[in-house]
């Protein structure tokens, strides 16, 4: 096997444990930028939402030249619900850094990212971060991180790892603790001791896996992938093989790129074991092969675990449609969604019994909301459902998915939070007290159950606690999830809201607009402090007489209107709700408008 002068890692963790961060650090002392540059903070989450919510939501690669070899590092998600990312990235890789916070230890996604890499035979190094903090305990965190490669490790070889403590904010890495602190490169040292070239031989015909894509205006669509085996060259005949083996095309190889630093460099070779950019091929998606014309071999394709949720993306139905969005209509969304699944390798999409409504399936709420709200700032206007669990028939009974739920919190908040999981058919399965006041607690339940209780975790621990869940299993489905519902405000008419009207719902409940906010009936302008919805006039104005207004009346003011974010409103809305969603505007509103048609409805629904 050849000696290749290339490394391939990706870095993986838990969310927030500092994989950007890390990438940053690799990047800067290896003078990747020049000194006129400045990349600023978490270099690799350039996408505008990766920046506003903190975590990496797409795979990126980049790379770095240490000691005349070549790194390619893949900065890959650590939240569950983008998982999707980290399993076809794993096929470009020979190693992996698992990242986990000095403070934290291992979190329930580090335990997953870990067994899939471990699962594709990748060489670990651990890096144990943020030692920087005053409250750091790397020496207990390394026996949890020991005690969970013997829990998942599948061969004696995977027992044996190097282990380096760095501080990627402040851009060091040692050996021992007790080491002198000096830049990055221990980690990169261990790198090309303990990670293997990529295997394969430059000699065989050409074979790539396509795991990620790209889009160019001018070059049009853009293949990423790993070389297999071979080398490839611009003007090079090659054939594409589908994922499933079942169609084959001839194209000619346009232009080549490696990754050098953060961007992309066209060459006049691709060298095996290499992660390229290829352009001149048409219709390629993610798992497909591209091989050598004479000898077409396909590679082994990706699998990627099955979404677990659904919800209906449709052509916004409300008395407002079309003035806020410039994409609206069902032949738009369906492009825009059906384009999606070319790159977003863990969704599924549906049409249904409607031409305007389709069923997007994901791993997660978050998931789905991050494509909402991309789509969004694209210029799309819609409307979504509420999430609900994806069921399956096994055996002729219907199962339904579960999930092992982490939550890290106060002790104080042990008993409303566990109360709160068992009405929703949570089952406790671990609790672990760190002496100091603080709980990992970590239950098993239904997905149906998860729907809607981050907004009560959040409310519930006044912000002091942390929540992540991933899928565990399907089980037959069983018992009904008692949540409390939430009651809205409902406008009765429409029209301009005015303060007066707005007062007077506020003694009800929270209200989410403010005045002079258009409105129209059925349209969900607040939160009733009860559980049933109430239907109030947010525009009616006060009756003028000639008596002088009181000054009570006078100071009067209205209290600030919550502002929801979309992942907030997707927790609180029932089945009967949908969320308007446009570039400039989240509006929560019922699926029937007409109050008449809901009580009616409610009545038959009462009577049958």
């Amino acid at each position: 096997m050849e000696d290749l002068k290339i490394r391939n890692i990706t870095i993986i963790a838990h969310v927030d444990h500092g994989k950007t961060t890390l990438v940053d650090a690799l990047l800067k002392q290896n003078n990747i930028f020049s000194e006129r540059e400045d990349p600023g903070e978490l270099i690799m989450d350039s996408n505008p939402l990766e920046k506003e919510k903190g975590i990496t939501i797409l795979a990126k690669n980049t790379s770095i030249n240490f000691k005349g070899v070549k790194v390619n590092i893949i900065d890959t998600p650590g939240h569950a619900d983008f998982s999707g990312e980290v399993e076809r990235v794993m096929n470009m890789a020979d190693g992996c850094i698992l990242l986990v916070d000095s403070v934290d230890g291992p979190m329930p996604q580090t335990r997953y990212v870990l067994q899939q890499a471990l699962s594709f035979g990748l060489n670990p190094i651990v890096v144990i971060n943020k030692i920087d903090r005053p409250e750091k305990r790397p020496e207990s965190v390394l026996s949890e991180i020991d005690d969970l490669f013997l829990e998942l490790a599948t061969e004696d070889s995977q027992l044996e790892y190097p282990v380096v403590y760095a501080s990627a904010k402040d851009g060091y890495a040692i050996n021992q603790l007790e080491d002198t602190p000096n830049d990055i490169s221990p980690i990169l040292d261990m790198i090309l001791e303990h990670v293997p070239s990529p295997k394969g031989s430059s000699t065989e015909p050409f074979q790539l896996l396509v795991t990620a894509l790209g889009y160019d205006d001018y070059a049009g669509q853009i293949a990423i992938g790993k070389i297999s085996r071979g080398t490839i060259s611009p003007k090079t005949p090659c054939i594409l093989i589908s994922a499933d083996g079942n169609n084959s095309s001839n194209f000619q190889i346009e232009n080549v790129f490696v990754y050098e630093g953060m961007k992309q460099i066209k060459v006049d070779n691709g060298l095996v074991g290499d992660i390229i950019a290829i352009t001149g091929l048409e219709n390629v998606a993610i798992g497909d092969t591209i091989t050598d014309s004479i000898n077409p071999e396909q590679l082994p394709p990706i699998k990627v675990d099955e979404p677990t949720v659904k919800m209906a993306f449709g052509v916004n139905t409300s008395p407002l449609m079309g003035r806020e969005g410039q994409h609206h209509t069902s032949r738009e969304l369906f492009k825009r969604l059906s384009d999606e699944l070319r790159t977003n390798v863990g969704l599924r999409l549906e049409t249904t019994d409607s031409p305007d409504e389709f069923n997007v399936s994901g791993r997660g709420e978050l998931h789905l909301s991050v494509l909402a709200e991309t789509m969004r700032r694209e210029g799309y206007e819609f409307q979504v459902s509420q999430a609900k669990p994806i069921l399956k028939e096994i055996e002729g009974k219907t199962h339904e998915p579960y999930e092992s739920l982490h939550i890290e919190t106060n002790e104080d908040y042990f008993g409303v939070l566990s109360e709160n999981l068992n009405r929703r058919l949570g089952v406790l399965e671990d609790v672990v007290n760190d002496g100091s006041g603080t709980l990992r607690l970590r239950f098993l339940v239904p997905t149906r159950g998860l729907i809607g209780f981050r907004s009560f975790f959040q409310n519930a621990t006044h912000g002091d606690g942390i929540m992540s869940s991933r899928f565990a299993e399907y089980r037959p489905k069983s018992g009904d999830v008692r949540r409390s519902s939430q009651g809205f405000l409902v406008a009765s008419e429409k029209g301009l809201s005015v303060a007066y009207g707005l007062i007077n719902a506020q003694e009800r409940g929270k209200t989410m607009i403010d005045s002079g906010v258009e409105v129209y009936e059925g349209m969900i302008v607040g939160l009733n402090s009860r559980t049933s919805d109430l239907v109030v006039n947010v525009c009616k104005e006060k009756k003028l007489t000639n008596m002088r207004s009181s000054t009570a009346d006078i100071v009067t003011k209205l209290i600030r209107p919550l502002d929801l974010s979309l992942e907030e409103s997707l927790d609180i809305i029932s089945e009967d709700d949908l969320i308007e969603i446009t570039p400039e505007s989240l509006r929560l509103r019922k699926k029937i408008l007409s109050s008449t048609e809901r009580q009616r409805k409610e009545k038959s629904q009462k009577s049958s």
